[in-house]
């Protein structure tokens, strides 16, 4: 092993120390009086019992389809597959476990200081932030280096890599979705019947289906989330290493499938760093603190970047790139670019989703005229939303191709998820302080725990925006990046076909109108099981409150656990054929136009479907995330007090918009992410499994 090597391993082994220590600092703070430790109890027993029987259901369609692709590709292939899937899966569970240990432990912090509760909540999400990078990282690069160290063919080691990267993406669908499913059912049930029928406030321990609400923040937000970016993250940085094998030859092949690695392993190091300066200044402002954070990993990650190019490939060096040459500082500009996309969409995103600025507040001005003109400017909002984030998304593609070309592309998007870490912890931070206002609300602590308990709540649904909108912008990236990686595989695996994407060729038209469709029958799927979910919910509440006498006197209790299964069993059911569409849609199309025409156009439309996928996907997704954050803003905004605040008519429709705007922004529009990148893996997966059979 080289100096390099050593340093990558020990980026990743850093970040996991890092989660292993602040853990211990996270469950060695006070968990709350016995009330609030049973309450915390039911939440954490509900996420376990969910995520249990969903893993058990993915383990059953992971191995057979590992069994597939052990069959097709071999068993590097297979091997990289389960490897990809078992870390994403735990990447999730783990940070799913941290957050149900410091909703309660950020609530009792409450008690006494606004700064200890954001210290224990960050921490949490940090804990989960730095393990999703670190074992990203050791994962891909441990196995390209045990592949390399078996002498095999850089061919057959980049195959194996896009198996550890479908892997991690069948999981992250499976987690987006069903979690998204679990979460937003049990929402939306408890508002209808909680807060619009019963006219009982958010949270209040009468609901039977509060638990399960608190359920779903942990595995939707939190395991959802981080089983997302972790598949984005490891997708990005395989699918730069193979652009890198395919387009660079001789002594620049290494330095360059190296590059994306060592750029996410002087990220983490960056990121550890930023975590010690989110600190409350004088204002109390927590959102500043946060950022303070986020600034800081990007500062630092940018130095260190310029300083592992510099010492690998140098500045000044020409490396060929097809007809033209490219440089290390070119590179390192490229990277710039990522982070300044980075930066952008999470302000921009910010701006269309917070309490702060224009978006927010003309919904919950509209929610005064009624729920129509509430869901109409919430729609209305929802699609301006989709500008600017596309403005920047095309600026750092052209600016980054103009740079370097396709590569400089998929350096810019890897220079992006090399602040995964930071920008997960912000992410993760939500769902805690979620969870630990509903602690507070349920144990009856004093109404001033409450308030600092919203106050953290109300940035952690911005942040849980502004991480949304980085996912789908690193999305973008990493997906044109896969879809490069599709030509350029054509080009070496099919040498003799001629391959054009012309808008004159019908086959062009069909597969870019199958693909445009994908994401809006996806998101359909989405929306239509967080409706079948929530109305089973609503079903229940109502039965509860019908059938048990004394909840609404708070004399009886309500069956907590019926709901909680009732969407276990609904969530994970509904998530598998919306789930199994991407993969089946590539395969099927290519089949079908390959029987009317032949092998040329079928590969033809199929690389159309992929474009197709991405330009409506990343728009789908946007507009989804931001609208659904928007509402909900809009609503808390109301409940501040403004336009007549809670119990008013305008209250009531903004609660309305909220209720859609939930599936919008945390069951559909995340799961746009992973499915845009398994529709191009698939691809991948196909054309090597052709190549492989036709030999």
């Amino acid at each position: 092993m080289t100096v390099m090597d050593i340093f990558i391993i020990s980026s990743g082994i850093l970040a996991i120390l890092y989660g292993i220590v602040v853990g211990k600092m996270v469950y060695a703070a006070p968990a709350g009086n016995a009330r609030m430790q049973e309450i915390a109890s039911a939440i954490q027993e509900g996420a376990n019992a969910y995520l249990n029987r969903q893993y058990t259901t993915i383990a059953i369609v992971g191995i057979f389809v590992g069994a597939i692709l052990g069959w097709l590709l071999g068993k590097y292939v297979a091997i990289g597959f389960s490897i990809g899937a078992i870390l994403s899966g735990l990447a999730g569970y783990v940070g799913m476990n941290v957050s149900v240990r410091a909703n309660v432990r950020t609530a009792e912090a409450a008690r006494t200081s606004l700064k200890g509760a954001l210290a224990i909540a960050f921490r949490a999400g940090a804990i989960t932030g730095l393990l999703v990078v670190g074992l990203g990282l050791l994962g891909v690069f441990v196995y390209y280096l045990v592949l390399r160290h078996l002498g095999l063919e850089i061919r057959v080691i980049l195959e194996g890599l896009i198996g550890l990267s479908f892997g991690a993406s069948l999981i992250s669908i499976f987690a987006r979705l069903g979690g998204g499913i679990f979460t937003k059912g049990a929402d939306v049930g408890a508002d209808l019947v909680g807060k619009i029928e019963a006219g009982i406030p958010e949270d209040d321990p009468r609901n039977p289906a509060v638990i399960a609400d608190n359920v779903g923040d942990n595995v939707g937000d939190c395991a959802g989330m981080a089983a997302d970016l972790f598949e984005t993250y490891a997708v990005t940085i395989v699918a730069t290493m193979l652009l890198a094998g395919v387009m660079f030859e001789g002594a620049a092949l290494e330095s360059m499938i190296m590059l994306p690695l060592g750029i996410a392993a002087v990220c983490i190091i960056g990121s550890v760093i930023g975590t010690f300066f989110v600190r409350l200044g004088s204002s109390n402002n927590i959102m500043g603190a946060l950022y303070k954070g986020f600034i800081a990993s990007s500062i630092f990650s940018a130095v260190f970047i310029a300083g592992y190019i510099w010492q690998t490939i140098g500045f000044e060096t020409p490396y060929p790139l097809g007809e033209v040459e490219i440089t290390g500082l070119s590179l390192l500009y490229c990277t710039f670019i990522g982070l300044g996309v980075t930066g952008l969409l999470i302000w921009i995103t910010e701006y269309y989703t917070s309490t702060e600025y224009r978006p927010v507040k003309s919904i919950a001005k509209a929610s005064e005229t009624g729920h129509a003109t509430n869901i109409i400017q919430g729609l209305a909002i929802s699609m301006e939303s989709t500008a600017l984030p596309i403005i920047v998304i095309c600026g750092g593609i052209l600016g980054s191709y103009l740079l370097a070309g396709i590569f400089g592309i998929a350096i810019a998007a890897t220079a992006m998820l090399a602040l995964a870490g930071m920008v997960i912890a912000l992410d993760a931070y939500g769902p805690v302080t979620d969870n630990a206002g509903g602690i507070a609300e349920m144990s009856d602590l004093p109404k001033e725990v409450r308030v600092t308990t919203d106050a953290l709540d109300a940035v952690g649904n911005t942040t849980k925006a502004v991480t949304k909108g980085y996912a789908i912008g690193s999305a973008a990236l990493g997906a044109i990046v896969l879809f490069s990686a599709y030509t350029e595989d054509l080009r070496h695996y099919f040498q003799g076909l001629d391959i054009e994407f012309n808008l004159s060729d019908p086959f062009v038209v069909v597969g870019l109108l199958v693909g445009g469709m994908l994401p809006y029958l996806f998101a359909s799927r989405g929306m239509t099981a967080v409706g079948r979910a929530g109305g089973q919910v609503v079903l229940e509440v109502r039965r509860q409150f019908k059938e048990i006498k004394g909840i609404m006197e708070g004399t009886a209790k309500p069956e907590y656990g019926k709901a909680v299964d009732l969407l276990t069993k609904t969530a994970i059911k509904e998530m598998i054929i919306p789930s199994l569409l991407p993969i089946c849609a590539p395969i099927i199309l290519y089949f079908v136009v390959f029987w009317v025409q032949d092998q040329s156009a079928a590969f033809t439309a199929l690389g159309a479907m992929l474009l197709g996928t991405i330009v409506t996907g990343v728009f789908v997704a946007i507009s989804m995330t931001s609208g659904g954050g928007a509402w909900d803003n809009a609503k808390k905004y109301i409940e501040d007090g403004h336009h007549g605040g809670k119990g008013s008519e305008a209250h009531k429709a903004a609660v309305t918009g909220d209720t859609v705007g939930d599936p919008y922004k945390d069951t559909s529009g995340p799961a746009i992410n992973p499915m845009i990148k398994i529709v191009n893996i698939v691809a991948l997966l196909l054309m090597a499994t052709l190549a492989h059979l036709a030999q």
